[in-house]
């Protein structure tokens, strides 16, 4: 006796099994060419930056994609003026196309190995105050026991940061955690939660004014008001710090004043700090090397007891490379 699915008839089967084999005929002509292409679209994020790195006409670039789009069904990038923005769709296919684009780089890499050492790299993205503060301390302790290893960074904003790591430019980032939306596929893990900092050069009248012949607690209190008579340098727009720079004004009735710096670069922040009268407003482990050397020395100034959380992003699911495992554990050790 047949038995036959009561809520499927054969027709509907057949047409089902025919869709089916039109789709796995489309992907299945799929090539490494528009992985790549893909790939690199969405690194690059512009199809000029595109075809300039794939030495293609930018035409040739589109051409590519639309044959990818249609052979997968799907729509997986939203092209405009601002340049390229992958879809939901787009997202999810990113991942697996990275990994075959990356397998190839690495069966390559095999087949030359007889020819030249190979050296393992890692790439790992960070914020500008992370990568002067506990990446660079991780560096250097991971240098002692790789000392041929090669170590990529890139810092930038935390969607920046998030948005390499999902286009498999980096191994890991080291950064803040993010929307809901945003941190699809991507998992976090906290390595310390930090406040801000009030910094200036030792000889400044603040630091100097702050100081009592008791150290610690006898220290008097400059007031928020005090910091107004001098250039303030403080974190960017649209970055955490910054929203807690805001806080910290607002709280004593204070509008942020003209003639501020607003910077997310480490160096430049610490140079004019250094060089002038300047008072530096920055998450604590930023400045902590200067802090430490007497460099630079921290007003006695009451910040907001709210501290930012910041950790390791990964994509979910996919395993690290041995020496990307060794800097995140030794960035584990030193938080």
């Amino acid at each position: 006796m047949e038995v036959r699915d009561s809520a499927t008839r054969p027709a509907d089967r057949g047409a089902l099994a025919t869709s089916g084999s039109a789709t796995s005929a489309a992907l299945s002509r799929i090539r490494l060419r528009h992985l790549s292409c893909f790939v690199v679209v969405a690194q690059e994020r512009t199809l000029a930056r595109a075809a300039e790195r794939l030495h293609l006409s930018q035409p040739a670039v589109s051409k590519t994609l639309t044959e990818l789009e249609r052979l997968a069904g799907h729509q997986l990038l939203e092209r405009g003026r601002g340049g390229t923005q992958l879809t939901q769709a787009g997202e999810r296919f990113l991942r697996y196309a990275v990994d075959v684009t990356r397998a190839l780089d690495s069966a390559a890499a095999a087949l030359t190995a007889d020819e030249e050492p190979h050296y393992p790299t890692v790439a790992v993205s960070a914020l500008p105050t992370a990568a002067g503060g506990l990446l660079a301390r991780a560096i250097i302790a991971l240098r002692e026991r790789r000392p041929h290893a090669g170590i990529r960074v890139r810092t930038g904003h935390n969607p920046e940061l998030i948005a390499a790591l999902r286009a498999g430019e980096v191994d890991f980032a080291v950064g803040r955690i993010a929307e809901p939306a945003m941190m699809a596929g991507i998992s976090f893990e906290l390595l310390y939660a930090e406040s801000l900092a009030v910094v200036a050069r030792p000889q400044h009248r603040l630091a100097v004014f702050g100081r009592s012949p008791v150290a610690g607690p006898g220290w008097r209190t400059v007031s928020p008001l005090a910091l107004l008579a001098y250039p303030l340098v403080i974190p960017g727009i649209g970055t955490a710090p910054r929203h807690d720079v805001e806080g910290f004004f607002e709280a004593h009735g204070i509008a942020l004043p003209p003639g501020r710096t607003e910077t997310q670069s480490v160096s430049l922040a610490r140079e004019l700090t250094l060089l002038s009268d300047a008072v530096w407003i920055t998450p604590q482990h930023a400045v902590q090397a200067d802090l430490d050397s007497g460099q630079l020395r921290r007003l006695n100034v009451t910040v907001p007891g709210n501290a930012e959380p910041l950790g390791i992003l990964s994509s979910s699911g996919v395993a690290p490379t041995e020496l990307a495992q060794q800097l995140m554990d030794t960035l584990r050790e030193l938080s």
